[in-house]
This record gives C-alpha cells, structure tokens and sequence, in this order.
C-alpha cells in the first residue's frame, strides 16, 4: 500500500524474519525491547490476515521472544494487538507487540483491585 510505512521498503530492515512476517523494534518503545510482529503483505488488521500468514506471524512471536530473552533478559511479556483506532491501532497494517517487562518499579501493570472481578 502506497501511504503505509509498514510497506514502505525502507522501513523492512527485519531483525529476524519468515516469508510472511518480520520484527522490528518500536520506535516508541514503552519498554526496552519493545518489538512488533509485522504481516510482510498488507492486512489492515489482525483480522484480515489469512489463516497461514497467521501462523507464520505467531511462529515468529515465538522466535522473537528467544530473541528478547537472549537480549534483554525481561521478566515477563505482554503481547498486544490493537484492531481499529478504536482499539488503539495507529497504523493500519496488522502488528503484534510484544513487550518485555521488568521487575524495576516502573511496570505499567500491577495488581488488579480485589474488587475488579465482582
């Protein structure tokens, strides 16, 4: 697609890749290592993406997670996808995000209140 910077050619330096997906890191990264799964064709989002592109795109989730923990030794991960700009997509083109978490007092996430669940 001609206006996505996922798509632009110069914007696909992968730091690991498979034949439909590639990671990259963050430029606005919320911690170090902040990576995103990329779909290598454009999908608009996580639901748009066919079945084996899929499955590529999770087998590299699992390959750049050995790739953070090799790196940057996080001590817990979250795996985000935002769908639609009313769920927080700012680029239309699917990606995952993965990101590691540390035990160092900034953590965005902590526990949730005894009475969320009631």
């Amino acid at each position: 697609m001609k206006d996505c910077i996922f798509c632009d050619p110069k914007n696909r330096n992968y730091v690991i890749e498979n034949e439909y997906a590639g990671m990259l890191f963050d430029i606005h990264p919320v911690t170090k290592g902040h990576a995103l799964i990329i779909s290598k064709k454009h999908h608009p989002t996580f639901f748009d993406v066919p079945e084996n592109e899929m499955a590529a795109m999770y087998s590299l989730l699992n390959e750049a997670k050995k790739y953070l923990d090799d790196e940057f030794h996080p001590d817990g991960y979250n795996i985000d996808v935002n769908v639609n700009p009313a769920g927080g997509q700012a680029i239309m083109h699917c990606h995952i995000h993965l990101i590691p978490r540390y035990h160092d007092g900034k953590t965005v996430f902590t526990k949730f209140p005894d009475d969320l669940g009631q």
